[in-house]
C-alpha cells in the first residue's frame, strides 16, 4: 500500500507526443495527477479521460500537471487519444503490470470483447488516481477494483483550491498501532 507523505514508486513511460515521462524529473509547482486507466477497450475510461482532458487547464492554473496511463501499446493509446481529442492531456502507454502492482493497482483478466466491440487485453490494470508532489511523495490516492464511480475531476480541482488555501497536508500517513 502506498502511504501519504512517503515516496512513491518510480514511473518512467513513453508518451504519445511529449517524449518520455519520468516522475523523478517531472517539473511542476505543486505536483502531477496520474490517472491510470484500463485501456482503449473501456468506454467508461474514454468518458473519464475526456473529463480529465477538459480539466487539465484548471489543474495547470493551480500548478499541477496531468498524465493518463495504461498498459495499452502505442497504437491503442493513440486510438484513445484520438477518441477523446486529447490535446492538453499527456497520454502514456506500455505500463508494465508489475509497475501497476507497485502502485497498488488491481489487475484483471480479459473477458473478451467489450460492449463497444474492442477486445480486452489478456491482463490489464484497474483504475487508480494519484496526486504526487514535486518531491515524489503521495498527496492523494484512490484505487478501484471496477471501472465505475471514480473521483470527479471538478471536485478534485475544488479540493485542490481548499488544500492550497489552507496548506492542507496529505492525510492517512499514520502507520502505528491502532
Amino acid at each position: 500500500m502506498l502511504l501519504p507523505r512517503q515516496k512513491t514508486p518510480e514511473l518512467k513511460l513513453p508518451t504519445l507526443s511529449h517524449g518520455d515521462f519520468d516522475l523523478s524529473t517531472e517539473q511542476s509547482e505543486r505536483g502531477v495527477i496520474l490517472c491510470f486507466y484500463r485501456g482503449l477497450h473501456c468506454p467508461i475510461c474514454a468518458n473519464y479521460l475526456g473529463e480529465l482532458q477538459k480539466q487539465t487547464s484548471a489543474f495547470a492554473e493551480r500548478g499541477v500537471t496531468t498524465l493518463a496511463i495504461s498498459s495499452d501499446n502505442q497504437e491503442r493509446a493513440q486510438a484513445m487519444a484520438d477518441k477523446i481529442e486529447a490535446d492538453a492531456l499527456r497520454i502514456a502507454y506500455d505500463l508494465p503490470l508489475s509497475v501497476a502492482r507497485d502502485w497498488g493497482l488491481y489487475i484483471s483478466t480479459s473477458r473478451g470483447t467489450t460492449s463497444i466491440g474492442i477486445e480486452e487485453p489478456a491482463l490489464f490494470s484497474e483504475p487508480g488516481l494519484f496526486m504526487v508532489t514535486p518531491q515524489q511523495t503521495l498527496y492523494y490516492g484512490s484505487v478501484q477494483t471496477m471501472p465505475f464511480s471514480r473521483p470527479h475531476f471538478s471536485e478534485l480541482v475544488g479540493a485542490l483550491d481548499f488544500a492550497i488555501k489552507n496548506d492542507y497536508p496529505a492525510r492517512g500517513e499514520y502507520t502505528g498501532a491502532v
